[in-house]
């Protein structure tokens, strides 16, 4: 030991004070890996549940972060044997120089106390929209859902946003509240068709197909007053009358999991296309385009005496 001691001054300049520190530095690492290791272990042994498994593991990471920060503290900086010291001059240092980790901590902190949103949440962050999937100290991680992808379906990317920008940007979050979306389906019909019929035919499918909803959200709501100050005075599915250039709008508006959004609309359309295909008196409107003869039009309009005009 004193040979190795003697050839880490003359390679590293190491003194021998620097080199027990490293010692117990490596030390304390490996210890708090070991109780680390064990303890997943034992918990992963009698949990069978992935949610379970994912919160201690990661309860776990946090722990042994924190601990091995004031172990390799203590060990390092004679001055920071007082707790308070260390902390307060670790954090006044961290803020000076590393402003983004620091706000990055921050807004864990926040987020963690504070929940705007939890694992499983579907969120959107600024232009950026997924169901988070992890939570660390600096960053979390959401499983993107639209940008190419109609109707809210996971596109597989995952993306870690940065936590501080809970601070900057629009924070949306799908799945808190009444944990149920209002969605709606526009249905467009000729100025022929017979549209008090297809109103009522919509609204019977509506009702057929998502008005089971309205009980589940009224158990809801007895059960968990909302957290927020939203009244629900409605929550029948409902359809909508309204007169566009090319036909009458019909506009289906119904409550939904935010989960099941394309699932629901799937369901509905179907429904939808083969009651209209049994009623002749009822044409969805599309862009059509009509062409007139303006010769042909002046003859009609003439009478059956005069000369044509030329």
């Amino acid at each position: 030991m004193q040979k190795l001691s003697d050839w880490s001054i003359l390679i590293f300049g190491l003194s021998p004070a620097a080199q027990s520190k490293i010692i117990y530095t490596f030390f304390a690492i490996l210890f708090l890996w070991v109780v680390r290791k064990i303890t997943l272990k034992i918990v992963f042994d009698r949990t069978i549940t992935i949610d379970t498994k994912y919160q201690w593991r990661r309860g776990a990471n946090y722990l042994v972060s924190i601990l091995g920060m004031l172990l390799v503290g203590r060990i390092w900086f004679e001055a920071f044997q007082s707790l308070s010291m260390f902390l307060g001059l670790a954090t006044a240092g961290l803020a000076v120089a590393l402003k983004e980790p620091v706000a990055n901590l921050a807004a864990w902190l926040f987020i963690f106390f504070r929940k705007p949103f939890d694992i499983g949440d579907r969120i959107q962050i600024g232009e950026k929209s997924g169901d988070v999937v992890d939570m660390r100290i600096f960053q979390f991680s959401i499983l993107e859902v639209g940008n190419w992808v109609d109707a809210d379906q996971s596109t597989g990317r995952i993306i870690h946003v940065p936590n501080g920008l809970v601070f900057s940007q629009m924070v949306a979050n799908y799945s808190k509240g009444l944990k149920f979306l209002w969605n709606e389906i526009p249905v467009l019909i000729t100025f022929e068709s017979d549209w008090k019929k297809a109103k009522g035919l919509l609204l019977d499918i509506a009702n057929k197909s998502v008005g089971h909803i309205k009980k589940a959200v009224e158990k809801k709501l007895k059960r968990e007053p909302p957290k927020y100050l939203i009244r629900y005075s409605i929550l029948d599915p409902a359809v909508y009358t309204t007169v566009r250039d090319s036909g009458v709008l019909l506009t289906i508006r119904y409550l939904c999991e935010p989960h099941q959004r394309r699932n629901t609309e799937q369901a509905l359309w179907e429904a939808i296309l083969t009651e209209f295909g049994n009623n002749s008196d009822i044409e969805f409107a599309y862009p059509t385009r009509r062409l007139f003869y303006q010769e042909h039009e002046k003859e009609i309009d003439q009478d059956p005496g005069e000369k044509p005009l030329d």
